[in-house]
């Protein structure tokens, strides 16, 4: 009798825990029009492209802001007048005050952060609905005097009151170069490398030709200029500033003309040129995600779930870009996936030579061996990979290019490219991340 009376108690838990279940769902995502920096978007503040992204996220899926529970905005060169972008854009966007919300900064993969750590409160019961995403200007960058002037400049209240002698006195010890503006560094605060120069090391590490990355950057041309004519993105890009176009897209490109530019960083016999290297550009992208149940509820029809996530990190001074490799072994072992169970690719393209390094890396039986316990990913086909052109062809706003990659991810399997999307993508100071999402249905 005990143990009948046990079971309606156990069948209860069972169904109270699988009405609990809870999945993180992608409802819909945009961007605003990516384009080149000092061009289309000169005028406007990183805040303001955040709030484009954001406005033309709510309109587009008709969502009321007042259902959000959360915000999660990344952007890497940071305004210090908008250190929390996410909290000022989205106040600005038409939130209510009571929305909260925090600005992550981990540098190109800043609104992946945000997508999967948007992910980690729904799951864990904090949040229901979650806007994420990320913007980028290399328009208006912060500009500041050198550290010199700045230590004086701080203490010119208390010299003031001296006088004329104590005003002069703060110019005791300046030099002429001090007087020069200092704009944010490119170059990685630990090694003192620029990326340019580590795509390069690792380019010729794993044996990647200068006529293999000007093959690749072609590529994502042609197919960021096609997807853009057969109107792909027109469902992710929302209208800015009068425009839907992107400046960056060079569809008429010719291995010639690649092949006409000089290194860039290594010279004279880099292999990195301005070529076969994302460039500097403006943008913004939003996403809007949801616990499942609640997505239903509100009548959305979510087009993907994300599944499973990794970040790791690499040796900043070998392995600076080589993150995406070891982040997708840890996704695909977890999901106990193949590469072969993968129907859409999606890599971040920072340098047509870090993509093709990492290929390179992944089919290696040997890298495999040594490096990830065995574990061999194989061979990723070429026609599952950034079909529609990446960061090369479309631009690279830091901040921003998750939320495209997530976005893209989901609208190519929605239109029956796969059940499974892989994304993966590099970041400065060697941190690397991958994500596995799910079409929408399928599960």
């Amino acid at each position: 009798p005990a143990r009948l009376s046990f079971l309606p108690c156990l069948l209860s838990f069972f169904a109270t825990m699988s009405g609990a279940v809870r999945k993180a769902v992608l409802v819909d995502g945009c961007r605003i029009p990516f384009n080149l920096s000092g061009t289309v978007y000169q005028k406007d503040l990183g805040v303001e492209l955040a709030q484009k992204s954001l406005k033309g996220l709510m309109t587009k899926t008709a969502m009321d802001p007042a259902l959000v529970d959360y915000v999660l905005y990344g952007t890497v060169i940071q305004e210090p007048k908008t250190s929390n972008i996410a909290r000022e854009a989205s106040i600005n966007s038409g939130f209510p005050s009571n929305v909260p919300g925090h600005t992550v900064t981990q540098a190109c993969i800043s609104a992946n952060q945000c997508f999967t750590t948007g992910a980690e409160k729904i799951l864990s019961g904090q949040a229901d609905v979650v806007v994420a995403g990320g913007c980028e200007t290399f328009s208006d960058v912060p500009i500041r005097f050198s550290r010199p002037v700045r230590q004086r400049l701080i203490k010119a209240p208390k010299a003031m009151k001296k006088g004329a002698a104590g005003l002069l006195g703060l110019t005791k010890g300046l030099k002429m170069k001090d007087l020069a503006p200092e704009a944010p560094a490119i170059a990685n605060y630990t090694t003192g490398e620029v990326m340019g120069h580590s795509a390069d090391r690792l380019s010729a590490r794993f044996g990647v030709s200068r006529a293999d990355q000007d093959a690749f950057s072609l590529r994502s041309h042609h197919n960021a200029a096609a997807a853009t004519e057969a109107g792909l993105y027109e469902d992710e890009i929302v209208r800015t500033n009068g425009i839907t176009s992107e400046n960056n897209i060079k569809g008429g490109s010719t291995m010639e003309k690649l092949q006409s530019l000089k290194p860039a960083f290594i010279k004279p016999h880099g292999t990195v040129t301005a070529g076969n290297a994302s460039a500097l550009t403006d943008g913004a992208s939003a996403m809007l995600m949801m616990n499942e149940a609640r997505a239903l509820e509100l009548g959305y029809t979510p087009k993907s779930i994300l599944r499973s996530w990794a970040y790791v990190a690499c040796d900043p001074f070998e392995d600076l870009l080589l993150g995406p490799t070891y982040a997708i072994a840890k996704v695909l072992k977890e999901m106990n996936l193949s590469i072969a169970d993968i129907g859409v690719i999606e890599i971040h393209e920072a340098f047509a030579g870090q993509v093709l390094s990492n290929l390179v890396a992944m089919e290696s039986k040997k890298f495999a061996d040594d490096h990830l316990d065995g574990f061999h990913i194989g061979e990723l086909p070429m026609d599952k990979i950034n079909t529609l052109g990446g960061s090369l062809s479309l631009g690279h706003p830091f901040g921003a290019t998750g939320g495209r990659l997530v976005t893209t991810a989901s609208n190519r399997m929605v239109r029956g490219e796969g059940k499974y999307a892989l994304i993966a993508a590099c970041a400065d100071g060697g941190i690397g991340h991958a994500c596995i999402l799910e079409r929408y249905g399928d599960n």
